[in-house]
C-alpha cells in the first residue's frame, strides 16, 4: 500500500490535518492550501507543500511535508535540497519555512543525520512518529485517521468502524462528514486490496458502490492494468507474497517471544522479501524480544 500517496490525498482534501500533528500552527492555518511542486535546474519534485494564503496579515510561512514509510538514507539530503532550492526561487512569496517529516516509527528514520543535526534540532523541523502519538480513541479525528494508515490488518477494521462512528457523532456538516467517511473508505480499499467489494462492505457495515473514492480507486486499478498488463499482475503477486511472508513472520515471532510492540511490527513491515526470509531463519535462535529488536536494528 502506498501510504505516502494516501497521506497526500488526505492532505489535499483537508490541509489542516498537518497542523493537528504539530504543537503549534499558524493563526491562518484554516486558509492554507496543499500542493505539489516541481523545481527545475536541477529538477526536484516536492510532493507535499502547504502554501499560506497570498493575502494575509500574518507572516507567510511555507510548510514542506515528507511522508516516509521506507528507510531512505538520503532522505534529509533530498528534503533539504529541494526545500532550500524552492524557498530560494520563491523567496519573494514567503517570510519563512517549516519542514515536517512523518515516520511510522523511529526505526524508519535516516540513521546518518550528522550533517543536518542542527536543522533537525531546530524549531523549524518537526519529526512525527505515528507509533508514539498514543491511543487513536484519545486523539483528534484527523490524527486518528492518519493512524489508520499504519494499523495492521488485524486492527484496521475495528479502528475504521470506530472512526466511522466518531465521524457521524462529531461532524454535523453533511459535506464534511461524507468527505471524512470517504477518506476512511479509501484507506481501507487500499489496505485490503485483495478483498472484494462485498467483503469490505461487510467488514465496515457500509455500502461502497456509490462512493466516489471507491469508484476512483477501482478506475485507477483498471487504468494501471491497461498500462502495465502482465507486468502489474506479476507485481501484484509479488506484493501478495510479500504481505503473506510478513504476516507469517509476525505470527512466528509472536509465538517465539510473545506479543510484539508496534515499533517491532512496523520494523518488520519495512523489510523486503530477502530480509524477511533471513529473519525467518534467524528467529529460530531468538529467545527474547530484545534479541528481535537487536536484529532489526542491525538491518535498519
Amino acid at each position: 500500500m502506498r501510504r505516502d500517496s494516501l497521506f497526500y490525498s488526505l492532505f489535499r482534501q483537508r490541509p489542516t490535518l498537518l497542523f493537528e500533528l504539530l504543537n503549534s500552527s499558524p493563526p491562518n492555518a484554516d486558509n492554507y492550501e496543499f500542493d505539489s511542486v516541481a523545481v527545475k535546474e536541477p529538477k526536484f519534485e516536492i510532493d507535499g507543500v502547504f502554501l499560506p494564503p497570498s493575502e494575509s496579515p500574518y507572516p507567510k510561512v511555507v510548510y514542506f511535508c515528507e511522508v516516509q514509510f521506507q528507510k531512505d538514507e538520503l532522505l534529509y539530503e533530498r528534503l533539504f535540497g529541494e526545500a532550500f532550492l524552492y524557498f530560494y526561487r520563491q523567496r519573494h512569496r514567503f517570510d519563512n519555512w517549516q519542514a515536517v517529516i512523518i515516520y511510522p516509527s523511529r526505526i524508519a528514520e535516516q540513521a546518518l543525520s550528522g550533517p543536518y543535526q542542527a536543522l533537525l534540532n531546530s524549531n523549524q523541523v518537526h519529526r512525527i512518529y505515528l507509533s508514539e502519538l498514543g491511543d487513536p480513541q484519545q486523539l483528534s479525528l484527523g490524527v486518528s485517521l492518519m493512524l489508520l494508515t499504519t494499523a495492521s490488518q488485524g486492527q484496521a477494521p475495528d479502528q475504521a468502524r470506530r472512526l466511522l462512528q466518531r465521524t457521524q457523532a462529531e461532524i454535523n456538516d453533511p459535506g464534511q462528514q461524507n468527505a471524512i467517511m470517504e477518506m476512511i473508505i479509501t484507506i481501507m480499499v487500499y489496505q485490503f486490496a485483495q478483498m472484494s467489494r462485498r467483503e469490505i462492505e461487510a467488514m465496515l457495515d457500509v455500502q461502497l458502490q456509490d462512493s466516489r473514492v471507491y469508484q476512483e480507486a477501482k478506475e485507477e486499478g483498471r487504468q494501471e492494468g491497461r498500462q502495465e498488463g502482465r507486468q502489474e499482475g506479476r507485481q501484484e503477486e509479488q506484493l501478495r507474497n510479500l504481505e503473506r511472508q510478513r504476516s507469517l513472520t509476525l505470527r512466528l515471532l509472536t509465538r517465539k517471544v510473545g506479543p510484539l510492540p508496534e515499533t517491532v511490527i512496523h520494523a518488520v513491515q519495512l523489510l523486503n522479501m530477502t530480509q524477511l526470509e533471513t529473519l525467518g531463519e534467524a528467529l529460530l535462535d531468538f529467545e527474547t524480544l530484545s534479541a528481535v529488536e537487536t536484529w532489526l536494528n542491525s538491518v535498519h
